[in-house]
This record gives C-alpha cells, structure tokens and sequence, in this order.
C-alpha cells in the first residue's frame, strides 16, 4: 500500500508533515535515487533518503510524547541566529529520531509545550482543520475586564488573520487593576491570546499555557524540566485526533541513566541562575511552574 512521502517521513519520526512537505520542495528527498516530487507516493519497498541518509521506513516506530515546561526567554527554534536558549536545549538526545515540538509558545510566553517522535501526532494536534484540541491558559492582565469585554472576547473579534474568539474565559483571582483569567482558545496562531485581550485595551503581563487537549502541565514539572507521557495519557492524546494506539517506548537501564544525568544538568542550570522566574498564582489545574 502505498503513501504519500511526507506522511511515510512524519511517522518515521524525522519531522512534522508541513516540516516534510518543505524539504520535499528543497529536493532534500530522494525517493529510489531520484530527487522527489511533492506529492509521490511510495511503499515499504521503495527506498527513502533524506539528506541522502537512507530512512528506516519500514519497522513501526514507537510513539513518544514528552511535556515540557517552557520558561520565558527560551525561543521555539532548533538553532537561534541570536544565540538565545531553545526550548530543545533542555530536551533528552535520541538516536535515528527527532523531537516534534507540537506548535509554539512565544518568547515571553511560559508553560506546556508537547513534544513527539510522531510526526503524524504533530501534525494533527496542530492542524486548523482538526476542532477537538482546545490549548487552555492562565493569564494576568491589566485593566478593567468588564461582562461587556468577556462577552465581546467570547463572540469574536476581528484580528488582522481573521475572526478570532475565547470558547470560555473564567475569572481565577486577583483584584483591583490586575487579575488573573483562564481562557480557552481553538487555535494556535502567532500570539493569538495577547492580541485578543489587547483588541479590548488591556495590556497581558503574563501568560502561562497550563493544558494542550487532554494534557496538563503537572504541577511536578518545574520550569525547564520535562516528563514522559504514558501508555495511558500517548493513548488518550491521540484518540482526541482520531489516530490508533501505538505502544510507547520501554526505557531501559542505560536510557534511565542518561534521563537521570539529564535531569540533573537541568537541576544545574536552574540553580545557577537559568532558571524561569516563579509563576503566577498556584491552582489545581496546575499552573505551578
């Protein structure tokens, strides 16, 4: 049976399928030594290279999903021109494999971000055509949020990128100019939360993502530190997208040691001052760095 190259390279765990379309169209894809063409398909037998490094398509990947706790100042890029710290900085080495960070958090913006070895589990979670994955966050603005503004944010409000809307906003705590709301939201666009309360001339001071789906931040996460996903959890976050259950990676001794000697390198730098600075107001749906 055969398939479209870019879905063959997201489950192979090389990247997200929009990551894969554009290498297609960079010719950095040879399908049986021919460069490849946006759009070929290929089967179990067809030989796959990427970098003209040859691609274990044909073995079943195991799915692997971490939660990381994003700290303000790291930026969601694998190299930064700039210098600054990445958020795959902190993430734990794999062998024929690459992290897929499911979307985004800006630079000045902390709190879950959801890594796979899937990229077709990526792809899904982050498409705008899939309606079933509702990103939750905690955030402090300044101003007067009156019912007129909360219905406003929840009806919709015209952005530049289009119509964009809160699906709930709920007040946490807080009094006086600022206070603290949790809101949901859809989709994922490029600082769609901060433009949708400056839209109502309020200023976000801070903004913290404390759930993706049926994932929340564990409170035992602190921030820079990840944790594996479950059988369990893996099962649960990708039947919210409609794909079938794939077993997840068993660790074993020598992969402890690394995560455990990871672990501690974290531990280092948070102790020497790289740590994110203390979040908001703690809550039961674990917006605790």
């Amino acid at each position: 049976m055969s398939e479209k190259l870019q879905k063959i390279l997201a489950q192979a765990g090389i990247g997200s399928r929009r990551e894969m379309e554009r290498w297609i169209e960079q010719g950095r894809v040879k399908l049986n030594g021919e460069v490849a063409k946006l759009g070929e398909r290929a089967e179990s037998k067809d030989e796959i290279k990427v970098d003209d490094v040859v691609v274990d398509h044909k073995s079943k990947k195991a799915r692997r999903v971490l939660v990381y706790n994003k700290p303000e100042g790291e930026v969601c890029t694998r190299d930064d021109p700039e210098g600054r710290p990445t958020v795959f900085d902190n993430l734990p080495k794999l062998k024929g494999e690459r992290w897929i960070a499911v979307g985004r958090l800006d630079i000045n913006t902390s709190g879950l971000l959801l890594f796979t070895t899937d990229g077709e589990l990526a792809n899904k979670l982050m498409h705008p055509s899939t309606n079933t994955v509702d990103r939750e966050y905690a955030v402090r603005v300044a101003g007067e949020v009156t019912d007129e503004v909360i219905e406003t944010l929840k009806k919709g409000v015209l952005l530049e990128d289009g119509m964009a809307k809160f699906t709930d906003v709920q007040f946490f705590d807080g009094d006086g100019y600022n206070q603290w709301y949790h809101v949901c939201i859809m989709e994922g666009r490029n600082r769609e939360v901060r433009r949708l309360w400056e839209s109502q001339e309020m200023k976000v001071s801070r903004l913290k993502r404390v759930r993706y789906g049926c994932i929340f931040l564990p409170k035992k996460v602190s921030a820079g530190k990840w944790i594996e996903l479950g059988q369990k959890e893996t099962n649960d976050l990708s039947g919210l997208v409609g794909l079938d259950p794939k077993p997840v990676a068993k660790l074993d001794p020598q992969e402890l040691k690394q995560y455990k000697r990871a672990a501690d390198r974290q531990r280092t730098r948070q102790k020497a001052g790289h740590g994110a600075k203390k979040a908001g107001p703690s809550r039961k749906a674990r917006i605790d760095s």
